[in-house]
């Protein structure tokens, strides 16, 4: 992974891309350390993350991480996911927030040096070649180490660098997923896309 320690860099990560990513892998984020890692490789002017939430009731229990994030480092980008029911009558959340990534990206290019997505959205490939244009330094964040890998191939060659977060999860792993049992998970506060990605999937 190479960083220059005076480069201007701003980290973009999907929030929902990531948490999936981490749980393919076996681990939970430390959001604390992943900020601190990154800040003692290069100078890190602004982390942006990007989650849809679910708001169904008038006290969610994603707030507390949020709230975190907020006055933790990181500078949240949320919006209310929409719920509606598919053709077989299922309920299903819609929360995308590849629009908002992208404006927030366009728009720091020409202060930044180096831009780091948290994605493996083949999608990005086109804004990662729109800001590299701009003299942008690309970094893309994600996995080719599950089955199917979590990126996409064009994503991947577009970047500048690409970088297995298997590798560097060492560094801002919470704990191990797969050693908590099943029948002690408790939800107090959760990651957006746990909530999201269990509507998504049905019961």
């Amino acid at each position: 992974m190479f960083f220059q320690p005076n480069e201007r860099v701003c980290l973009f990560i999907d929030g929902a891309s990531l948490y999936s990513a981490s749980r393919h892998l076996g681990f939970d984020v430390d959001y604390r350390n992943l900020l601190t890692f990154f800040r003692s490789k290069c100078h890190v002017i602004r982390a942006y993350y990007y989650s849809a939430i679910l708001e169904s009731e008038e006290y969610s229990p994603l707030k507390p991480l949020t709230d975190w994030l907020v006055y933790n480092g990181y500078f949240l980008v949320t919006k209310t996911a929409r719920e509606f029911v598919d053709h077989n009558g299922r309920r299903r959340v819609k929360g995308n927030m590849d629009i908002e990534l992208a404006v927030d990206m366009m728009e720091m290019a020409p202060r930044i040096d180096h831009a780091v997505l948290f994605s493996g959205d083949a999608d990005f490939r086109r804004l990662l070649e729109t800001v590299q244009r701009q003299g942008v330094r690309t970094s893309v964040i994600s996995s080719i180490r599950t089955s199917p890998p979590l990126i996409g191939d064009e994503l991947r060659r577009q970047a500048d660098q690409f970088i297995e977060l298997a590798d560097i999860a060492p560094q801002f792993t919470r704990r191990q997923a797969e050693a908590r049992p099943q029948r002690q998970q408790q939800a107090p506060v959760r990651h957006p896309a746990d909530q999201l990605s269990e509507l998504d999937h049905g019961d």
